[in-house]
């Protein structure tokens, strides 16, 4: 007796991977500075060196705006919830 199988495809919604991101600003003991940028469900990272607190704020406020544009222009996107769930199928 053939079975049949049916699916319910939910819309994903469209972030940039980096839409997510925390950034702290760490003080060096050298006295410059790095930023620690933590994804979701991911180990954190760090982007040195800056040689003040100001270029290192800058450095998250580019950063920001480049994940905001390419997240409108190339229509990025990842599903929500849980990492361990396949994608759904179109």
């Amino acid at each position: 007796m053939p079975v049949e199988i049916s699916y319910i495809l939910l819309p994903m919604a469209r972030t940039h991977p980096h839409a997510e991101a925390s950034y702290r600003v760490i003080s060096l003991p050298d006295g410059s500075f790095r930023v620690e940028v933590a994804i979701p469900d991911t180990n954190p990272t760090t982007v040195s060196p800056f040689p003040n607190e100001a270029d290192a704020e800058a450095w998250i406020a580019q950063h920001k705006s480049r994940v905001q544009a390419h997240s409108s222009a190339n229509g990025w996107f990842r599903r929500q919830g849980s990492r361990g769930n396949p994608p759904a199928q179109r």
